[in-house]
Order: C-alpha cells, then structure tokens, then sequence
C-alpha cells in the first residue's frame, strides 16, 4: 500500500487521483514489473523557458512573462505533472495536463510574474510525470528605475555610447593603437558638450564639441603587454551623463604572425522598404517596414540593433554576413491615428561600430 506520508506529500502537489495510483503502484510493482514500465515509459522533452523580458531596465512594477515547450510520446491517455522552478529555491504548485491520442504531442506551458522592485534569477520548468524531466535555467534580470524628472523647453538632453574597435587584439605589441574607442553623442538640439574619456579608472583623454544631432568621438591605446579592461566616455556637461563601458582585451605575442585583418561591416542607409495600409482598418496608423543593407569583407557574425524614434527597439540581433546581406524591421501603427512617423537607425555594434545614419519616415492612412 502507498505509505500515508508519502499520499499527503503527493496531495499536497496538487497531484490527481490516476497520479497517486500510479505512485503507489509504483511502489508494490515486482523488479520484473519495474523493469517492464521503465522500458515503456514515456519519452519526455523539455525546453529552456522563453523570457518576455531577459534584461529590462524601466519603470516597475512590471509583468515578465516565460513560456517553454514540453513534448510527450502518448499511447492513450496520459497525465502530464509539472511545476515551475524559481531562482530563489522556491517551486509552484504541482499542475496537470491531461492528453491523450498516440505519438509525440507538443504542450506549451505558461507563467506570468509581476516584480515590484530589482531583481536577478532564473526559471525552470521540471516535469514530474509522465517522466521526470527538468529543463534548463533561464536567466533573467529586472532593474527599476526612478521615472525621469519632467524637462522644461530650455533643458537639452544627452546621451552617449560607445564601443570598442576591435574590442580584441592579439598579435606583436608595437607602437601603434591596437584598440580603437569610438563614442556616439546625441543631443536633442545643437549645443556645445564636454567630454573626457574614463580608461580603467583613470582619465584618457577629455575634449569640447559641438554636437547638432550626432557627433563622434575617440581615442586609441597602444599596449606594450597583455592585458584587459575598458573605456567609458562621460559628459561633463551640459548635464553629467555617462555610456556604456566598452570592453577589450589585448594578447601580446612576441614573433608571431600578422593576424589577417577582421572582416569590416558596413551599413546603407536605412529605408522605408513597405506600407501596411491594412491597419487603417483597425483604426490605427499604418505600420511601415524598414530595410538596410549590411556589407562585409568577409564571413563575420553581425551583431546589431534598430533605433525607432530615438528609442532601443529590441535586443541586440546577430546575422552571419559574408558580402552583402538586406536586414528588415517593421512598426505597427499607433491606436487612434491615422499616421505613423519618425525616425529610424540601424546601429551595427560587432564586429565593428557602423550606423546606417538617422532617417525619416512618414505614412498617412488614404481616406475612408
């Protein structure tokens, strides 16, 4: 008989009655028996859980959502028992899928969590039966972040990245910049920006511009041993603001030979590639399609992002490019308009800095 410890622990997963009988037939079958029912089991695959949100940075509180798929092989009906595995030690509770038929069925399973404040964690999804299986660990990140202050008209706002190129040597350390540090500043209207250039800690190199939309600044360092670390560029004024840091990392080998040069990317100028008027219907502004072109010099893993309107529009995308390759985007239209307008940029961050430059965009829903 099925120990009374053992039926309440399954009880409390929430676990069916055809569960509980399958436990506690489990435990009277003979070695034969055993043997038999594992031969049959089951297969069970499980896939690492989908994150909404792998790394968001905003206002909180906010809703992260994980999807993953679990595939059983069916020979009649069958109960599939899982439950979500949280970074933190805890677990959900015990949740039962019924299926039946033959062959392999495809289950997606879902969860929402709303977060409150910052956060680091993963989440796993671990099948209990018809076969125990547990996925791999997704990884996920929430950074709240206070709302910015309302600017009056006379406030200009700045921003700054940068980026290493390349971010990686390995070679003869001679004279020379073996690493290349490129920033991209960005005003909102034309004024006079100081800057200054942070290497590991210490200052590299400072300097004045005027920046009317975009302006590009660098300095380079020629290492004389093996080492590692990284740049940030850091508006002094007219408000202090700072970029991401640039990562690098410099090998010196003594008589070794020149390394080929690495492939360069280039980017045209982006473009608006297509309308979608049938968002009109919806009463909404047309959605519009972008496209650019990327073009090696020779077989490289592109790493790259679109700017709509001023504003990161997704995570970074990686495409395999040797020679020219056309990259597409596309926005919907806003609820309640009848137009959709802006700007959009394609930004290549690997493997070397390029942008296809700021362009405009405009499209109007034909009348009804």
């Amino acid at each position: 008989m099925m120990s009374v410890g053992l039926a309440r622990k399954a009880a409390a997963f929430g676990a069916s009655a055809a569960v509980l009988a399958a436990l506690a037939a489990g435990l009277v079958a003979s070695p034969a028996q055993a043997a038999t029912a594992a031969k049959a089991a089951p297969k069970v695959a499980v896939s690492a859980p989908s994150v909404s949100a792998g790394d968001y940075e905003g206002a909180c509180p906010v809703k992260v959502n994980f999807a993953t798929k679990i595939k059983v092989s069916v020979k009649g009906k069958t109960e599939l028992a899982y439950r979500w595995l949280h970074g933190d030690g805890s677990k959900s509770k015990v949740k039962v899928i019924k299926l039946s038929g033959k062959g392999t069925k495809s289950v997606t399973v879902k969860q929402s969590i709303t977060f409150k404040e910052s956060v680091k964690g993963w989440e796993a999804v671990q099948v209990l039966g018809p076969k125990k299986a547990t996925s791999k660990k997704s990884y996920f990140s929430v950074s709240c972040q206070e709302p910015k202050e309302v600017r009056s008209h006379l406030d200009v706002s700045v921003s700054a990245r940068a980026w290493a190129s390349p971010d990686s040597y390995s070679g003869v350390c001679t004279p020379g910049d073996k690493i290349d540090f490129v920033g991209l500043i960005e005003a909102d209207r034309p004024t006079w920006v100081r800057y200054r250039w942070i290497l590991n800690g210490e200052v590299a190199d400072y300097g004045r511009v005027k920046v009317y939309d975009t302006r590009k600044v660098g300095f380079g360092i020629s290492p004389r041993h093996s080492q590692r670390g990284w740049a940030q560029l850091e508006i002094v004024s007219p408000e202090g603001t700072s970029s991401n840091r640039a990562y690098y990392k410099v090998w010196c080998k003594d008589d070794a030979p020149t390394p080929a040069p690495a492939p360069k990317v280039s980017v045209s100028s982006a473009s608006v590639s297509g309308t979608r008027y049938d968002m009109c219907a919806d009463d909404r502004g047309p959605g519009v399609d972008f496209r650019a072109t990327l073009t090696s010099t020779g077989p490289t893993t592109v790493q790259y992002y679109w700017v709509v309107n001023g504003v990161r529009d997704h995570n970074t995308l990686e495409r395999t490019v040797n020679g020219s390759l056309d990259v597409t985007w596309g926005i919907g239209g806003a609820q309640n308009s009848t137009k959709t307008e802006g700007t959009v940029e394609l930004v290549v961050t690997s493997p070397n800095a390029a942008s296809s430059g700021v362009a405009s965009y405009s499209a109007t829903c034909p009348p009804k």
